[in-house]
């Protein structure tokens, strides 16, 4: 599944290209898209909208039209997005959709899997929208270790099901959770509420720095996730943990083991991240 790192180098690359630009024509091909909503209505709700701004909140990738109205797209599992000059994108059986551009340029949304989704909002149904999903942007100067241990505390949950929480971390998914915790030192199954100040900080610290390192490096491409150019991320060529059972630790030699938290797969030093605080 796309995460933040993956999300926000979709934004970032579409934003200069798409800034200013109006939708003169949107073919929604896929009735899952849009559900419960009409594809017709909703294209025909698009079409003549001009995209103010590209954003990104957690793993929702948000088109801010001028009308005040706004585009949330859900990437999901397998949902990725093209762009290029009209007609040049090649035939694809899994595009669900295709905008065209005032400059002739074409978007196009494709997804395996088809568990995207794409939420036409009106004016002032944004913010509520994503309030009452999403927690504290992890790379904001709003998240601090002091208000990340405030989420924290009390809580049973094993600390990596906690930070996976979206409203905990908005944008935070399993292989930079894996990431992060590797980074602090910390074990997957450790109790979310039982953190000290010191781990509290030095997950804060880790948390950061497993997304910035996923974002410089546009992402990991594991199996569909590519930029809008068509290009590969990077960062699956640097995991320290994140699918590596058996190989060796590179911090400490140790192999990495795998355990299941919160029904997902876990990667973990044993040595690094002791089940209980040295």
């Amino acid at each position: 599944m796309p995460e933040l790192p993956e999300v926000e180098t979709v934004r970032a690359t579409l934003e200069p290209v798409l800034t200013g630009r109006r939708l003169d024509r949107v073919d929604i091909l896929d009735t899952r898209l849009v559900r419960p909503f009409e594809p017709l209505a909703v294209a025909g709700e698009l079409e003549g909208e001009r995209i103010g701004g590209v954003e990104r909140r957690g793993k929702y990738l948000i088109f801010r039209f001028e009308s005040g109205r706004s585009l949330l797209i859900h990437l999901r599992m397998t949902g990725s997005l093209r762009h290029g000059p009209g007609g040049s994108l090649a035939d694809d059986p899994y595009r669900r959709a295709v905008v065209r551009l005032d400059d002739g340029s074409d978007i196009a949304y494709r997804d395996v899997r088809r568990f995207g989704t794409w939420l036409l909002l009106e004016p002032g149904e944004l913010e509520p929208y994503l309030q009452q999903r999403l927690g504290a942007e992890p790379l904001s100067p709003a998240f601090t270790a002091r208000r990340l241990g405030e989420r924290l505390a009390g809580r049973k949950a094993p600390i990596k099901a906690a930070i996976l929480d979206q409203r905990t971390l908005a944008g935070m998914g399993n292989i930079y959770a894996d990431e992060a915790l590797w980074r602090a030192r910390i074990h997957p199954l450790r109790r979310a509420g039982d953190l000290d100040p010191d781990e509290i900080r030095r997950l804060h610290r880790a948390v950061r720095r497993a997304l910035e390192a996923g974002i410089a490096r546009q992402g990991a491409t594991l199996r569909d996730y590519s930029t809008p150019d068509g290009a590969r991320g990077r960062m699956q060529r640097e995991f320290k943990v994140y699918g590596r059972g058996g190989e060796p630790c590179e911090r400490c030699g140790t192999p990495i083991e795998k355990t299941r938290v919160a029904g997902r797969g876990t990667w973990y030093c044993p040595h690094c991240q002791p089940p209980t605080p040295s």
